[in-house]
């Protein structure tokens, strides 16, 4: 009797839909930079309006986020950008810097109905992989104290928090933020990429 119902239940299949794939393209011009900007627009507002309030998110777009200010990022300051598409649909983008031994991770933004559908784990190990062709052992990044839904993302996917950091950027305005980084787990010398 106990196998009548339990040979049914074992015999039943469950779909569980595929990650869908992500498309990440470099940004070099700027049509590319203006698609960007626009992302930011909307994610900063509708993510940090609630945490900072909409006077710093418009001074925080203008002043790193507009048109010209990622065209002198990318032109001065070594700083890549890359656009997430889902299809040909741009879903979000990220920015990163390599200085020494670390990736520095300076943007990283999902539009929100496209979160928790495997498009970040996807870009973190596009980033790792970068990291490792830039002989970087560790991968950094801030992220505002109150974004405990990026917070707690980051850290499902190693990153560990390293503390509190303020910034005063100006206008009044500063960033609260904490510092976490996640280790690649090699040295140098043992790089897969370099010792091809």
């Amino acid at each position: 009797m106990f196998t009548d119902i339990i040979e049914p239940l074992i015999s039943v299949q469950v779909e569980i839909p595929a990650v869908m794939k992500l498309n990440i393209h470099k940004v070099e011009d700027k049509k590319q930079i203006s698609i960007i900007a626009a992302l930011a627009e909307e994610i900063w507002q509708e993510a940090f309006t609630p945490i900072i309030g909409s006077a710093q998110v418009e001074y925080m777009l203008e002043k790193f986020q507009s048109v010209n200010s990622i065209s002198r990022q990318i032109s001065n300051e070594d700083y890549q950008y890359f656009q997430l598409n889902q299809a040909t649909l741009p879903i979000g983008y990220f920015s990163f810097k390599i200085h020494d031994n670390e990736l520095f991770l300076s943007k990283f933004y999902i539009l929100s109905k496209y979160r928790n559908q495997g498009f970040g784990k996807q870009t973190i190990n596009f980033i790792e992989q970068q990291a490792v062709k830039a002989n970087a052992g560790q991968i950094s990044l801030t992220v505002n104290k109150y974004n405990t839904n990026a917070i707690k993302a980051y850290l499902k996917m190693g990153f560990i928090n390293k503390g509190a950091i303020i910034k005063n950027i100006g206008g009044g305005f500063i960033m609260d933020d904490y510092r976490m980084v996640k280790e690649l787990g090699y040295t140098q010398s043992q790089n897969p990429e370099k010792n091809h």
